[in-house]
């Protein structure tokens, strides 16, 4: 990624963090981090969405963007058939973000799928 980012002339402003993504945001958070985003991308652990949500919801401005990839998985999260963990936790996540009085969403029905939550 790293040389993508120099040939785009844009690596004096990425910071690379190399952990688990959980203890990384909750530094950020713990080092007065919160409302200071704009964007955050999430295309993680499936089963660890929610809690990357919550922190993420922290971390972002008022009017910044929390986005998710994968937010279909293939079609899978419309079949009452496929209860595996990563479907599961998709399906749970697309209702808990549909009724989130925090935030507005915008479901892209393009690729694996693609969510989009704007923090009011």
């Amino acid at each position: 990624a790293r040389k993508y980012w120099e040939e785009a002339g844009v690596s004096h402003k990425i910071q690379l963090h190399i952990a688990a993504a959980a203890d990384t945001l909750q530094r950020f958070i713990d080092e007065g981090q919160a409302g200071t985003f704009d964007y955050v991308f999430i295309d993680a652990d499936k089963v660890n969405y929610d809690r990357y949500f919550e922190q993420c919801l922290v971390l972002v401005r008022s009017g910044g963007i929390v986005s998710f990839d994968n937010t279909l998985r293939s079609g899978k999260v419309l079949d009452p058939e496929d209860q595996t963990h990563d479907t599961l936790a998709i399906r749970n996540l697309n209702v808990k973000l549909r009724d989130d009085n925090r935030i507005n969403i915008s479901f892209l029905n393009i690729g694996d799928g693609f969510t989009l939550c704007f923090k009011k």
